[in-house]
Order: C-alpha cells, then structure tokens, then sequence
C-alpha cells in the first residue's frame, strides 16, 4: 500500500526501525488488523542480524491470538507464494474434509504481547 492509499510509509517505516532496534526478542506486537502482529525475530546464526515479521494468527473474540505461534512471514516474497498456495481451491476442499473428520475443538486464548497498537 502506498502513502496515497492511506499508508504513510515513511512513518511506518521508522516504527518498524524502531521495533526493530528497541523490541524484545520474539516479541509480539498487534496491529489495528486483528489476527496480523508484527514479530521481532532474533538474529540467529546462519541469519545474522535480528528481522521484523508479520505473523498471522487468528484472534479470539477479546483480540488475543488463538495460537502460541501463527504463520510467520519474513518477506514480500514469502508472502506472495503463501497468498497463492491459500487461494488453491484444493486446500479450500481441504480445510473442509478436515472440518468434517476432526472432533470440534473449543477455542482458547494465548497471552499476547504488548497492549501497543501498531497502526498500518
């Protein structure tokens, strides 16, 4: 998204700097999409220096992720081949055998992170 569609790049991208030099390892922080957190990932042997990531991860009906971990994505690219594997209509039929065969699971909640709000 651009700046002219509502983005203000330039300040999200000095937050994101931000998050990145001062967050936590393996921190977690919400956005104003619910169930899309940004994740500071650490900097780990074969990658080097630390990243920021976007995880996926569904919320419960008070904003807290239902999963210890959701997908993580590290890049536009990562995420371009994720979006097209999740709109094949055969994990769609899938997901529904699964919801066929699979006992109902009762929802929990994970802890979240921060309380901060990212805005996108």
């Amino acid at each position: 998204m651009t700046a002219a569609e509502g983005f203000p790049a330039a300040a999200a991208k000095e937050r994101l700097m931000q998050f990145l030099k001062d967050g936590k390892d393996w921190e977690r922080k919400a956005t104003n999409i619910p169930g899309i957190f940004l994740f500071k990932l650490p900097g780990l042997r074969g990658r080097g220096s630390p990243l920021v990531a976007i995880e996926i991860n569904p919320v419960d009906s008070s904003g807290s992720p239902r999963k210890k971990r959701g997908i993580v994505i590290r890049s536009g690219s990562e995420l371009e081949e994720i979006s097209r594997l999740l709109t094949n209509p055969k994990i769609v039929q899938l997901a529904k055998s699964i919801d066929e065969v699979n006992p109902d699971v009762k929802a929990s909640s994970a802890k979240g992170g921060s309380s901060e709000i990212f805005e996108i």
